[in-house]
């Protein structure tokens, strides 16, 4: 019990060590200020190529006999899947968007270029 009580004594002999210490680490994540934290969420491969994974991570499951195991691998399987589905939707939106606003543009020229043939 002893040298438990020593032993906390030489880590901290004043209060001065400890203020000093402590501005040290605070130092240094000020400093790095130019940091930025990469999402954890966010994974490097495709949707497509999880889904792939995910259900032939469920079919392994199913061969060895494990059921939960494999419900929770198809669930992950879906969830990308509904990901994937959603992507290709908004993509699909988009450029329907662009397809619009490009047919529109289009058809004011040419009604400009009519209005410039009447007047001309």
């Amino acid at each position: 019990m002893r040298s438990y009580k020593n032993n906390y004594k030489r880590r901290f002999r004043s209060s001065n060590d400890r203020n000093f210490t402590r501005n040290l680490d605070s130092q240094s994540l000020v400093s790095n200020t130019n940091f930025q934290r990469k999402s954890h969420r966010i994974n490097n491969q495709s949707a497509s190529r999880l889904i792939e994974k995910y259900t032939n991570l469920a079919r392994e499951a199913l061969t060895t006999g494990d059921k939960i195991l494999s419900e929770s691998y198809y669930q992950f399987s879906d969830h990308y899947l509904r990901v994937l589905n959603e992507r290709e939707k908004n993509q699909s939106l988009t450029n329907f968007d662009k397809e619009k606003s490009e047919s529109h543009k289009e058809v004011k020229e040419q009604k400009f270029e009519e209005k410039k043939v009447v007047t001309s």
